[in-house]
């Protein structure tokens, strides 16, 4: 695990607020990541094969698209979660050249299909981040999200891209119900160099928010980054809590907060799409981070969220390393997402998998 070096503090004296380490860490020996960044096509190799190959073996059969075939490739993308409204709109534009005697081979069904989802990108700037001291304090991310989609560790890492572009920021451990987090985040704060504002053990979260508001606005910091409690989006009592540490953050800052980003596990697939929706009835999300995009063969939620919600992905994660979590780039990710260069290896992988799993089954019923 990325933290599994690092050492907690055991100084039981020690203030709830952290100063994290006095030390110089703006060096690139000291803040910058050993790891060699993933490519954005390598990180969505399960997205891409877990449709794209399929599509491939479609055409297999038959070189030239028919109304059979195209009911499957239906069915294989709304299972992939590109998500229901932009695939029926698809079936249906190619139906209609279908009609009119068109020819579609698997180039152009593939091209056909880029040219379906680029438009839902085309009129965001979905990484445009404006991290700077305003004239009434810093700017003000607020970070959301359920259990286990990756919410502090994505505040880590973004802390870590920031400082190392030579922003100044304060990370608010706004998750006061698990202890967990809070470690979680003074680690990142320890190996960054970017101090850590806590509270007491069980103290509102809106009170240790109100606290770092002032901290932020006393050192001059450029960005205040705030973790929050992981809720599930279907509990109205949690969901209503966050509405009160959202209050919290504009009693001190009435202009803030100036985003309001949840974090969504890539691996849920439309379960991501419904937290999403959840989430911005109650605190009215700006951007979204979708995680784990590596683990998984559903790559197409980015699409489907972007298309249904009108919210800007910020960042999108294809592995566990700091530069894996990557400014999203909507051409980058369609050219990675359906980047064919590779589909014969994935091919070959897949089989190569399914044969070692049948020589397995054949080995232990003897």
């Amino acid at each position: 695990m990325v933290l599994g070096f690092l050492k907690r503090k055991k100084d039981s004296s020690k203030e709830q607020t952290s100063t994290a380490d006095t030390r110089d860490l703006s060096q690139p020996s000291e803040v910058k990541t050993e790891e060699k960044p993933k490519e954005l096509s390598q990180g969505l190799q399960k997205s891409r094969g877990g449709f794209l190959r399929k599509i491939t073996d479609i055409f297999k059969a038959k070189p030239k698209l028919d109304a059979e075939m195209l009911e499957e490739l239906e069915a294989l993308l709304i299972q992939s979660d590109v998500g229901v409204k932009v695939v029926q709109r698809f079936v249906a534009e190619v139906k209609d050249s279908l009609r009119r005697g068109d020819e579609v081979d698997y180039d152009d069904f593939i091209e056909r299909l880029k040219a379906q989802i680029s438009p839902i990108f085309e009129n965001e700037d979905f990484a445009d981040l404006e991290i700077t001291k305003r004239d009434d304090g810093p700017t003000v991310i607020m970070v959301v999200g359920v259990n286990g989609a990756g919410k502090t560790t994505t505040i880590g890492k973004i802390a870590q891209k920031w400082k190392e572009q030579g922003k100044s920021l304060m990370l608010c451990a706004g998750d006061t119900f698990r202890a967990a987090a809070v470690e979680q985040l003074q680690m990142w704060g320890e190996r960054t160099g970017v101090p850590v504002v806590s509270g007491a053990e069980n103290a509102k979260p809106a009170t240790v928010v109100y606290d770092a508001m002032q901290r932020a606005l006393n050192d001059g910091v450029d960005c205040l980054i705030i973790d929050t409690a992981g809720r599930l989006h279907t509990k109205t009592n949690l969901m209503a809590e966050l509405e009160g540490v959202r209050n919290a953050i504009t009693r001190h800052q009435s202009s803030a907060p100036h985003e309001v980003i949840l974090v969504v596990d890539g691996t849920t697939g439309q379960n991501a799409l419904l937290q999403a929706q959840q989430f911005d009835q109650a605190v009215n999300l700006t951007g979204l981070v979708v995680t784990k995009l590596d683990g998984t063969a559903k790559g197409g939620i980015v699409i489907s969220i972007a298309e249904q919600l009108k919210v800007p992905v910020r960042f999108i994660g294809v592995g566990e390393g700091v530069q894996d979590l990557r400014d999203f780039n909507a051409r980058e990710y369609l050219d990675a997402l359906f980047n064919t260069n590779d589909i014969y290896t994935l091919n070959k992988d897949s089989e190569d998998s399914a044969n070692a799993q049948i020589r397995k089954r054949k080995r232990r019923a003897v």
